[in-house]
This record gives structure tokens, C-alpha cells and sequence, in this order.
């Protein structure tokens, strides 16, 4: 049974000891990736007499209760200097109280509103500009913030393997089409697709972690994944985008605050949008559920259509084609 926002206030009250409430309403139900969505949190938005707002979120199953832990691990690693290096705001903890073997946890409010995909707009002044700018800054982080830590980093090999596993695993379903394992093998065989410099990375980068206000990005959630890793996995959410020109405004945007000189990132992180259907697959088939399975298959035959006319040799066409189809 989901926590009325008047209880979540009491436990919020109790977690910080400064806080004075003068209003709490019902925030969503909470997901691991931000502060509402799918059923993972109980959430309500506090108000307190100091005009101060504040988030209270607390787990509903064990999942939940992981992705915050490690959420608030990740938080700690934003010190002062850090934050300041980002164009903008990182949650804050504020303070936490037990409750029937889990904890409620308060947050500092981060202002903005979020906008589903579809809404993305291009150009300079379009949310896909803001966005590729704001993941741009994340990776500009130095190395340090989590190698001193002790959060995980992974070189940019372990990237391949990671990849090479989840096609070797769905391979072994008998349920992807040879023609699609043939072009994961391919890719996974050009070495100079994989020759990039890992950088700190959110993780776990979707649209709904981006809050807006007046078309910037004004705050990111759900740092549960902070790490060293390869950046191409915080920009393959974009290629959910049915929009040809959102997707370019986010990367030429990306690459010219980065000034990167990863020609493959964009493939990378096409690869990476294609093999959630794989990560689809391998989920239906672990929870014997055949609705899924058959989703994952009829994306994979899609994905393999589209890749029935393409040249072998215009690889980045090629890809981000897939990737495309993915989302279709």
C-alpha cells in the first residue's frame, strides 16, 4: 500500500530536524531514474514555512532500496568544488529516518520540470542542445572525482567485453536472427571502435533524469551508476528519438562543448541503444514471460530488416539505423 504524502511529511519531519512543514503534497510514485514514474518509491514534495522544498522518497522493494543506497553513495562524490564545475544542480541529502526496514531519505528539491522525448526540440536553443552541453560537462569531470572514491571504472576493453557478453547471451536463446549476430560480430571485431578514453559518466542517463526551466537543463537525477566508463553510454537514450535533427542538435552539441575527438561515439552509442532489446530478450526469457519475449523478438526482426539493405560498409549508417529501428 502506497504511503499517503501527509506520513511521508511525518517521517520527512523526522529525518531533518531544522524542517518545519507547511504543506506536503503526493509527488509521482517514484523511479529509480528520478523522482516519479514507475511504482519503485513512495514520494511527496515538501514545503517547508521557510519557503525551502524538499523531496522524501521511500523504497517499495528491495531494488529500490539499492538504487538509492548507491544513489546516495554517488551524492557524497559531489563535493562544493564539483558541483560548480556543473551547469547545473545535483540533488543534496538531507537527512534519513528508518521505517520498517528501510529507510525514508530527504533530498533538497532540484527545480525544473521534465520532458518526455518526444518533446525534444534541436537548434541552438532546443532542449537536445541543452542537454548534449549538460552531458558534455559531466564528462569533463576529472577522473579523480570517483577513482578517489572507490566508485567502479572500467577501461575501455572491459566496454567490449561487457558488449560482446550480452550478444554471446542472447545468441545463446536461438531467438536472434543470424543476420543481426553477424553484424554484432563485425562490430564487435573493428578495434578502432573501441580506442576511446573512458570518462566519468552518469550511468544511467534516460530523459526522465534531465529537469528543464526556460528550455536549459537545470538539474540531472539518479546518480545511482556514477562511474568511469564509456561516455557513448550516457547519449544512446537519445537514438529513442524519432526526430533526425534532435539527435544531431544533441551530439554536435556534445562533441563541440567537449571538443571530442571520439569519431566513434556516435556508433558506440547506437550499439548500445540496440542491445537493450537484446538486454529485453535475456529479461523475458530469465522471467519465462512470454509477452516479452515475443516484444524483444519483433524488435529484433525489425532490427534485422533494416539492416537487409544496408553497405556492410557504411558502418555509422549502418548502426545508427539499428538503433533507430529499435525504438520504432
Amino acid at each position: 500500500m502506497a504511503r499517503s504524502h501527509l506520513t511521508l511529511a511525518a517521517l520527512a519531519t523526522s529525518a531533518v530536524a531544522e524542517l518545519d512543514v507547511a504543506a506536503a503534497a503526493s509527488f509521482g510514485s517514484g523511479s529509480i531514474g528520478g523522482h516519479d514514474g514507475a511504482s519503485d518509491f513512495d514520494s511527496a514534495l515538501i514545503t517547508g514555512r521557510d519557503g525551502r522544498h524538499w523531496i522524501i522518497r521511500v523504497p517499495r522493494n528491495p531494488q529500490a532500496e539499492a538504487a538509492q543506497s548507491a544513489d546516495l553513495v554517488a551524492l557524497r562524490t559531489f563535493s562544493a568544488g564539483v558541483r560548480k564545475r556543473l551547469p547545473f544542480a545535483v540533488s543534496t541529502f538531507a537527512g534519513q529516518t528508518p521505517i520498517y526496514g528501510t529507510r525514508a531519505i530527504v533530498y533538497e528539491f532540484v527545480y525544473g520540470g521534465k520532458a518526455p522525448l518526444g518533446a525534444f526540440t534541436p537548434g541552438p536553443e532546443g532542449l537536445a542542445t541543452s542537454a548534449g552541453r549538460a552531458i558534455a560537462a559531466i564528462h569533463a569531470l576529472p577522473t579523480s572525482v570517483i577513482t578517489d572514491t572507490g566508485l567502479p571504472s572500467f577501461p575501455a576493453a572491459a566496454s567490449l567485453r561487457s558488449a560482446v557478453t550480452i550478444m554471446h547471451r542472447a545468441a545463446a536463446t536461438g531467438l536472434v536472427p543470424s543476420a543481426l549476430l553477424g553484424h554484432w560480430e563485425r562490430i564487435a571485431e573493428d578495434a578502432a571502435l573501441w580506442q576511446f578514453q573512458p570518462t566519468v559518466i552518469n550511468g544511467a542517463l534516460d530523459a526522465d533524469s534531465l529537469l528543464f526551466a526556460e528550455g536549459a537543463v537545470t538539474g540531472i537525477l539518479g546518480w545511482q551508476d556514477l562511474r568511469v566508463a564509456d561516455p557513448a553510454r550516457d547519449l544512446q537514450w537519445i537514438l529513442g528519438s524519432r526526430n533526425d535533427a534532435v539527435i544531431a542538435s544533441t551530439f554536435d552539441a556534445y562533441e563541440r562543448a567537449r571538443g571530442t575527438v571520439d569519431g566513434a561515439i556516435r556508433q558506440r552509442a547506437a550499439l548500445y541503444s540496440e542491445l537493450e532489446v537484446a538486454k529485453w530478450l535475456l529479461h523475458g526469457t530469465e522471467a519465462r514471460s512470454t509477452e516479452i519475449v515475443d516484444d524483444a523478438v519483433l524488435m529484433l526482426e525489425t532490427l534485422t530488416d533494416s539492416i537487409a539493405n544496408q553497405p556492410t560498409s557504411n558502418q555509422t549508417a549502418d548502426i545508427e539505423t539499428l538503433a533507430k529501428a529499435a525504438y520504432r
